[in-house]
């Protein structure tokens, strides 16, 4: 029955189950943990997924929560430990958050992302991520190691984005301020630029651009990314500057998907925001002599 499920979905489904069973028996994650006599903590992390749970212990636990059907979640088990994913280096300095989200991205069927402030990582030329980084970071106390994980990561995400299948499908509702901000200055805008036509051309990315004019609802908590991920539906993941989480809970992310839908009617269709970074490119080029 799981025959062929990725271990990011095995590990999606496991949790989201074992936390709409116990919210079902009408149970705390405290009044688990005693019942079981385990710390609050691995509780916890079982059902955010920073761990992962042993088939004797998960067979125990279901039978606390009283959940008939056990085989398709002992099935989901035994694929996310038997999973042996080689990690990139960076995966050991970047939030756990974040972590988890690029897992999700890896086997997403569609991402949809909205961006304020700067263009999604996906999407980045190493010199706009680089540039992006140090921006990001305090000038007083640029850490190396945290510059060159961030790069990493935005090179990482760049890579994914080639290699996803031609089923799958990322959208893109940008604002026009990440468009003419100049990162990195106008060279690298530019070439930022051009990059993001050239995507559009390949197929890998679906493009529109929220102009100034914009005058309906935007989300309060500015960029986030969605990945619809398997059968149990999407994964939100924003980052504010200072903290970034993975929200899994169902309300959440559908709310989060109206509003994406939203600002995607919104928003200028392809062809016309093709057209304002081709004019915004014209404009770039003839002031670095291109």
């Amino acid at each position: 029955m799981a025959e062929g499920v990725s271990p990011t979905v095995a590990r999606l489904r496991l949790r989201t189950a074992l936390r709409e069973a116990r919210q079902a028996a009408g149970l705390t994650q405290a009044q688990v943990a005693k019942a079981m006599e385990w710390s609050l903590s691995k509780v916890i992390r079982i059902e955010n997924g920073q761990n992962g749970i042993s088939p004797s212990d998960l067979r125990s636990l279901l039978t606390l929560l009283e959940v008939d059907d056990a085989e398709p979640l002992l099935a989901d088990a035994r694929i996310v430990r038997a999973a042996h994913r080689e990690e990139p280096p960076f995966r050991h300095t970047i939030s756990d958050s974040l972590r988890r989200f690029i897992d999700y991205e890896a086997d997403a069927a569609e991402i949809r992302s909205f961006a304020v402030y700067y263009l999604p990582d996906a999407v980045q030329t190493p010199e706009y991520g680089a540039a992006l980084t140090m921006m990001q970071l305090d000038p007083g106390r640029v850490d190396a190691k945290k510059a060159d994980a961030l790069a990493e990561v935005r090179r990482h995400r760049a890579d994914a984005l080639r290699r996803r299948p031609r089923s799958a499908r990322y959208l893109v509702v940008v604002d026009e301020s990440a468009l003419r901000r100049q990162v990195g200055g106008v060279a690298v805008l530019a070439g930022q630029l051009r990059h993001l036509v050239e995507l559009t051309e390949l197929g890998l990315l679906e493009l529109r651009m929220l102009g100034f004019d914009h005058a309906g609802r935007i989300a309060n908590n500015a960029s986030f990314d969605l990945a619809t991920v398997g059968a149990r539906g999407q994964v939100l993941y924003r980052d504010n500057g200072t903290t970034d989480e993975v929200v899994e809970d169902r309300a959440e992310t559908s709310q989060h998907r109206d509003l994406f839908e939203q600002l995607w009617l919104d928003a200028a269709v392809e062809d016309e925001t093709i057209d304002f970074i081709r004019r915004r490119l014209e404009l770039l080029e003839a002031r670095v002599g291109v």
